[in-house]
């Protein structure tokens, strides 16, 4: 009897972590999309900053409704020393991100930062000892193959203005990204995952807004229209809702599993793109789309 209840409630952890994982692709989807709008006739890094107070509000919030506040004293200094580094590597992600969504086309950015489920499991392997099975190998090709396909320019679509920048920033982007779900794996292992996400967004803020204080951009703020101050605002809520459902996807499942999940928020963002934003994929893209999401299923095999 005690066996079939171990099995029981091993079932309900896993099936947990699932809902947790899809919960944090379903907002961070919408997340792309928002932020998308509400930076188009703001500064990046301000936008980014201002953002980040939302998170660091809702995520508190969690914390106080859950009653973690009380157990940071206990936190040991390793887990301070990781929550710390994924909170950077979260900052600098973010910044290359909207910064990349700024110069390009939503459709080629999200996949390139969504590819960063590749190094994420090469360093699960490396760090995390978590072994990739030949189906999650065959799932890194695929998924290498569609980004690809998804990020080439249609033959009708004009020269962007800002080059290959957006190019450049999404694939720091994704090497960030991926930095920040190792560590923040390694960070969340001993601390309930919401104090551990307002721990992280902390050191996100003070970083986001150093560097608008070192560009001297705050002045800025002033110049924000009441659309873009809605959009930025609802993009930092959709940020903290999936952050909260992504570190507590962490915190109970693997990593290798839970990132893959977490990057089929491409096909949400690919969706609302096309509904709010006009952007339609290309034949070859749309592929490419089918393959990023194939991939990404044959890695949870």
């Amino acid at each position: 009897m005690d066996s079939v209840k171990r099995y029981l409630n091993r079932l309900e952890v896993i099936e947990m972590w699932i809902l947790y994982a899809f919960g944090s692709a379903l907002f961070a989807g919408l997340t792309s999309i928002l932020a998308k709008v509400g930076i188009k006739d703001t500064d990046s890094n301000l936008a980014t900053a201002l953002r980040t107070i939302v998170v660091l509000l809702f995520s508190w919030l969690m914390v106080a409704v859950v009653g973690s506040q009380s157990s940071i004293q206990a936190l040991s200094g390793r887990t301070l020393l990781f929550l710390v580094l994924s909170g950077f590597a979260t900052g600098a992600s973010w910044l290359c991100y909207f910064r990349a969504l700024q110069l390009g086309n939503v459709n080629q950015v999200t996949p390139i930062d969504k590819s960063s489920t590749i190094l994420t499991m090469l360093l699960a392997f490396l760090f995390l000892k978590e072994i990739p099975t030949p189906f999650m190998w065959a799932g890194i090709v695929v998924l290498a193959i569609g980004t690809y396909l998804m990020i080439q320019k249609k033959e009708t679509e004009p020269s962007n203005a800002n080059g290959k920048s957006w190019l450049f920033y999404a694939l720091l982007s994704a090497v960030f990204a991926a930095l920040t779900s190792i560590l923040g794996k390694i960070g969340i292992q001993d601390v309930e995952s919401n104090l551990g996400t307002a721990i992280r967004t902390v050191v996100v803020l003070a970083m986001a807004w150093g560097i608008v204080f070192f560009q001297k951009k705050q002045g800025l703020v002033k110049a924000i229209d009441r659309k873009s101050w809605l959009f930025i605002g609802l993009s930092g809520l959709a940020t903290g809702l999936s952050w909260l459902c992504y570190y507590r996807a962490l915190q109970i499942g693997k990593a290798s599993l839970v990132v893959p999940i977490d990057k089929l928020s491409i096909v949400v963002t690919v969706l609302f793109s096309y509904v709010f934003l006009k952007e339609k994929l290309s034949g070859k893209a749309t592929v490419g789309l089918l393959l990023v999401v194939s991939g990404t299923l044959l890695l949870l095999l």
